[in-house]
């Protein structure tokens, strides 16, 4: 009981802190001065990060007097995944939300402490501490972490199989959860801007910044999620359109449409009603993409936990956008731009393109998601929405976004010179045409890849050359550093990572072999160029798993695809796929079946085969590895990104 009663004591300081701040900042908006949220911030995240460590310490002792503990722990379970445990299920999972909320809130108010007496740092403030508010009193309430479990437990349940198998589990759902938080910001200033009717001063930049270290963060959760999925899952891919993968994939589009419009709108005071639209439906998102995963209105091999909270998340998210438009249609006089876009081909021109395919396509996977749970609320049956209906968008979408990507930056503002631009982008397109040439001479014919090339080529050279041009001015301030805090820097580096993310993308999906090979001890076969063979079995026993794997060799190199059985939760059996990868290619490899008329190892067992043969599933895919290197690209652009050197011309 005592770790029940520490932690709840820890909540209810937290939401003290939360609901000390809003009133401490609203006192401070009447009476004309500095407030003290500060401290309140200060209260709010010592009370969520004490409620953390009580948690923390009931998954690593395995106190099962803790009902979240014997239902998400066990005493074999390693000390990694004992941690991560904290977000394995719904409660855990507002927790760090909470955790990154408080976070967030002490980080701008520490940011902006000169401007504590602003009123819209004021009314930004409010909103961040009522948001952290609302997700403590949710589990102060129906979503209780630290229920007293009268039963008396020797032993706990354990995490799921799936949530135990790889590492990556530490990192990967932390990232999204601070890119979800982390658009609360933008969301704040906007509607503090909105209340204040100060929709005209530089708050729209500083909102920028922030949301570009969320999305930033969201685009490594992404793309580690996908890495996930290829190395937990066994089928080989990374991203199936799942309907919790594109809960991720919304917010991360309309916040990546905002992050260019509001360049526009400082260079030329344009999309002033679209940008805090967008500030407004991405932090909208992402509260619908937490009623995704933690309602259990989906099924997804992504989402690990239900609960009742459907109702009270969806309302919320009505709140926020009833909230949002309303505040819209109120101050609609002030946000009329003077100014009009004067030629389609300019920059903001094509920015204007660019925002229109990602909230397009924003739209078209909303439909998509949504879809089913209308049609089954409205008909009782169930529908699904497949992949051609989403990839049939996203391959235009990503031909159109290259273009954008090797124009937007060269051409002018307001103006469109063709002989400035041809000049700006001579020396890349002639490397791209001997590129497309060295590829046809190699023998690739496929349009998709040819086509991704020269794109890739032409806007990495759009990159590249802004980059020199940084370089060039900074080294003529004498101090090459400035340029790595130069406005546009964080920009075309991530520009570069997603560039080299599309080729891997594209070259994998475009060429990949999918084969299932059966072999018996000794013997080898090529597949697609690579020589597998089979060596035999090995079992494998610890205290959290017992595995039969296979010895596969790859070119030399040993691997260990393995059908893993996971003690607790009834013993859940799950594919082990294993992977030989480099620059050039992946070699993905899982233990399909095995020959003989019984099973000792769980896998699907042939009779028409010989006993002691095995069937392996082989997939290679080249330039896989090029996706996640990419996905760290861009990582470190966002990262710039946040810390640039000064506000301005983000030709990003």
């Amino acid at each position: 009981m005592i770790l029940t009663w520490l932690g709840r004591a820890a909540l209810y300081v937290c939401f003290a802190g939360a609901l000390g701040g809003v009133i401490e900042q609203g006192v401070a908006l009447r009476a004309k001065r500095a407030s003290h949220a500060l401290w309140w911030a200060a209260v709010s995240l010592g009370g969520i990060a004490s409620a953390i460590g009580v948690m923390e310490y009931g998954l690593i002792t395995h106190d099962f007097a803790l009902a979240y503990v014997a239902e998400n722990n066990a005493t074999f379970t390693p000390l990694l995944y004992s941690i991560t445990g904290l977000w394995s299920a719904l409660e855990g999972s507002l927790m760090l939300w909470v955790f990154i909320q408080c976070s967030i809130i002490l980080a701008v108010l520490l940011f902006y402490r000169r401007y504590r007496a602003d009123s819209v740092v004021g009314w930004a403030t409010i909103v961040l501490f009522s948001i952290g508010a609302f997700f403590t009193l949710l589990m102060m309430g129906p979503a209780d972490p630290f229920l007293h479990n009268a039963a008396h437990v020797l032993q706990g349940a354990g995490p799921n199989a799936l949530l135990q198998d790889n590492p990556l589990v530490a990192v990967h759902p932390p990232l999204l959860y601070f890119g979800f938080v982390g658009f609360s910001v933008p969301f704040a200033f906007a509607v503090a801007m909105l209340i204040t009717g100060r929709v005209q001063d530089r708050w729209p930049l500083e909102q920028r910044r922030w949301t570009v270290l969320a999305w930033g963060s969201l685009s490594l959760g992404i793309v580690l999620g996908a890495w996930w999925s290829y190395q937990v899952l066994g089928w080989g891919g990374f991203w199936g359109w799942d309907p919790v993968e594109n809960a991720a994939l919304l917010p991360w589009l309309t916040a990546t449409a905002y992050v260019h419009s509001v360049i526009v709108q400082d260079r030329r005071g344009l999309f002033r009603v679209w940008n805090l639209s967008l500030a407004i439906a991405t932090f909208s998102l992402t509260i619908l993409g937490t009623f995704f995963t933690r309602s259990g209105v989906l099924v997804s091999v992504h989402a690990f936990s239900s609960s009742t909270l459907g109702p009270i998340l969806i309302g919320f998210f009505f709140v926020v956008v009833v909230v949002g438009a309303g505040l819209l249609a109120w101050r609609g006089d002030r946000l009329r731009a003077p100014v009009g876009v004067d030629h389609p081909l300019s920059r903001e021109g094509l920015f204007v393109a660019n925002n229109i395919l990602f909230v397009g396509f924003a739209i078209v996977v909303l439909l998509g998601t949504v879809f089913p749970l209308l049609y089954q609320a409205i008909n009782g049956t169930q529908v699904t929405v497949g992949s051609p209906y989403f990839a049939s968008v996203a391959a235009p979408m990503s031909v159109l976004l290259l273009v954008l990507m090797a124009l937007a930056p060269l051409v002018s503002w307001r103006s469109a010179d063709a002989a400035v631009l041809w000049q700006r982008t001579r020396v890349s397109a002639w490397v791209a045409l001997v590129a497309v040439v060295i590829l046809l001479a190699i023998g690739v014919r496929r349009p998709a890849e040819v086509v991704a090339v020269f794109l890739a080529v032409l806007a990495s050279g759009a990159a590249i050359r802004t980059l020199r041009g940084a370089l060039v001015a900074a080294m003529r301030r004498g101090s090459w550093r400035s340029a790595i805090r130069a406005p546009s820097t964080g920009g075309m580096i991530v520009h570069l990572g997603v560039v080299v993310l599309a080729l891997g993308i594209v070259t994998s999906t475009t060429y990949v072999h999918r084969d299932e090979v059966t072999l018996a001890r000794g013997q080898s076969t090529v597949v697609d160029g690579q020589l597998v063979g089979f060596n035999g079995f090995q079992n494998a026993r610890d205290a959290l798993k017992t595995a039969t794997e296979l010895k596969v060799t790859v070119d030399g190199h040993q691997l260990r695809p393995a059908v893993t059985t996971f003690n607790g939760r009834g013993g859940t059996t799950v594919g082990t796929p294993a992977i030989d990868s480099n620059l050039a290619r992946d070699v993905y490899v899982t233990y399909d079946a095995a020959g003989g008329t019984g099973s000792a190892s769980g896998a699907l067992v042939q009779n028409n085969l010989p006993a002691g043969s095995v069937v392996l599933g082989v997939t290679v895919e080249p330039l896989l590895a090029w996706l996640w290197l990419g996905g760290l690209v861009i990582g470190l652009g966002s990262a710039l990104s946040f810390f640039r050197r000064r506000y301005g011309d983000d030709a990003s």
